[in-house]
């Protein structure tokens, strides 16, 4: 390790965990380790917890009225010509890539999924549990270990990994988030900077070996200068570490707002480290409510309406496109949610077709790969990137300019308002949250693999739809009333649907407390995942 004293200012002083230690822990807490999270912590938190501010001053703005659009001080780096640096071989076909968990299991199916690469996560996928943390670092060391393999306990079913499993990238947390359980200098260590820092220490140079890298996936990026304080956090751990520049990769989840008007300015900042984009569609529709829900005008339909073949989504697909392959940079399309239906072979098979259909559309409009969440659609989603995109990306095919322009950008979905679409927001979102409590995140409901973008986008709803005294399809407002009846219909066929025994030894109350707390607040809160860490951590 190459850590200057100057980097360490007093090694190991000051740095407190307060977490429990269980098996194996030490082999990821090591003092060298902590050592290198707490120069992150006191290099970059000040500019993180600035720009973090920063969103709430650009928030105040948009609850007066005012709309994103693309910066004038950036016009020069939208109309420059340049690309980003090359790219590694093993990044450079990435037709199908899944998603979930980073606990052992999930790791080592989604390696052997037949995938070419498998996202682990430790943001919307994962509860951060300080368990569910540190175990997933020690499963992803042990993967680069060669130790990966293992024999569950209760079922005896033996896990290994392939020959050829697919290539890994990590996704930290989000800016916003702390990890409660590590102080630096008495202050609660950034989560990003917790997950990336121990990743980065442990795994780098073991990747890299094997021919791989240490590649990240970055969410919940909302403008250029977040991008830039990544790549300056990249650049110092590339220095301390001893790894050549531009070692690390990473694709940006444009799953926010105003990260879509400045998505050029992304790409620039970390042209170095930049691998491409990412459709984060779903954390896109809360980030579109949270942003201008306030604003009549932006007043919402039932979520399922909210397609991307139509209106904001669409232009957002497009200009997403358009923009990575101009730089050279990957377009990746966004996440199926279907898992495969038991018991229902016709239902299955509907769930599939959405797939095939759904890729075949982003496949169709460019993009260079996609998201599933079930190792059972791989094949599904292969199917179509192998058909109709027969060369390892598609970021030299030439079409059509898009022409996409901030209206565009903000076209609402047209569509009714449904008592229905607000009992399902009300029974997802309540479940989710449940669940997460108890320490999972990626949670199967009605079919689909949701995180906590279903549980954000749910709340935020209902939010807008009370806050804005949304009509309903059958001429009923949406009061505070009226959800307080619906939510206590829909927990009482809950519990009926579950029974009484798995109810009452759930979570359920702290979860009902929480979803109607913040859709009923007068107040947007930004992060459900905010208030209901406190519950966890």
């Amino acid at each position: 390790m190459t850590l200057s004293a100057a980097q360490l200012s007093t090694p190991t002083a000051g740095i407190a965990v307060t977490g429990a230690s269980l098996p194996r822990f030490e082999e990821i807490l090591t003092p060298e380790a902590l050592d290198f999270v707490a120069a992150l912590q006191r290099r970059f938190n000040a500019t993180r917890t600035a720009l973090l501010a920063r969103r709430a001053e650009r928030q105040a703005r948009f609850d007066a009225g005012e709309l994103p659009d693309f910066l004038p001080e950036t016009a020069a780096v939208r109309a420059g010509d340049w690309t980003i640096a090359a790219l590694p071989q093993d990044l450079l076909d990435r037709r199908v890539e899944i998603t979930g968990p980073v606990d052992r299991k999930m790791i080592v199916n989604a390696l052997n999924s037949g995938a070419k690469v498998f996202m682990a996560d430790f943001e919307d996928a994962s509860a951060p549990t300080w368990a569910n943390m540190i175990e997933g670092q020690l499963n992803l060391k042990d993967r680069w270990a060669g130790r990966i393999d293992f024999t569950d306990a209760t079922t005896g079913k033996a896990y290994k990994l392939g020959g050829s499993p697919a290539v890994l990238i990590i996704r930290p947390r989000g800016w916003h988030l702390p990890e409660a359980h590590v102080l630096v200098d008495g202050e609660e260590v950034s989560g990003a900077l917790f997950d990336f820092g121990l990743y980065v220490f442990h795994n780098a140079k073991a990747a890299l070996a094997q021919g791989s890298g240490p590649y990240f996936y970055l969410p919940k990026t909302e403008s250029h200068l977040e991008a830039r304080l990544w790549n300056e956090v990249f650049s110092f751990a590339e220095d301390a570490l001893g790894l050549d520049c531009g070692a690390i990769k990473a694709t940006v989840l444009i799953e926010t707002l105003p990260a879509v008007f400045e998505m050029d300015e992304i790409l620039f900042e970390l042209r170095e480290h930049m691998a491409g984009l990412n459709l984060g569609r779903w954390d896109y529709i809360f980030s579109f409510i949270k942003r201008l829900g306030k604003n009549p005008r932006f007043l919402t339909p039932d979520r399922g309406r909210m397609v991307m073949s139509e209106a904001f989504l669409k232009a957002y697909c497009l200009l997403l496109v358009e923009t990575c392959h101009r730089r050279n940079a990957f377009a990746m399309g966004g996440m199926a949610a279907q898992i495969p239906v038991k018991g229902d072979a016709q239902a299955n098979a509907a769930a599939f077709a959405k797939v095939k259909a759904d890729k075949e559309r982003e496949a169709g409009l460019g993009c260079d790969g996609t998201w599933v969440a079930h190792p059972d659609l791989v094949p599904v989603a292969l199917e179509v990137f192998d058909r109709l995109m027969p060369k390892a990306n598609q970021r030299d095919a030439v079409r059509p300019p898009a022409n996409v322009t901030r209206d565009d950008l903000l076209q609402m979905h047209q569509g009714p308002r449904t008592e229905a679409g607000l009992r399902e927001n009300i029974r997802v979102g309540v479940q989710y949250i449940e669940a997460w409590l108890r320490g999972r995140g990626a949670v199967p409901l009605y079919n689909l693999m949701e995180d906590a973008a279903t549980a954000e986008i749910s709340r935020a709803q209902v939010w807008q739809w009370i806050h804005l005294g949304a009509t309903l399809e059958d001429g009923r407002t949406v009061t505070r009333d009226l959800f307080q009846a619906l939510l206590d219909d829909e927990m009482a066929k809950l519990r009926e649907v579950l029974g009484a025994g798995v109810y009452d030894a759930g979570r359920f109350p702290e979860a009902i407390g929480l979803f109607a707390g913040m859709s009923l607040a007068d107040t947007f809160e930004e992060f459900l995942t905010l208030p209901a860490y406190r519950l966890i951590a």
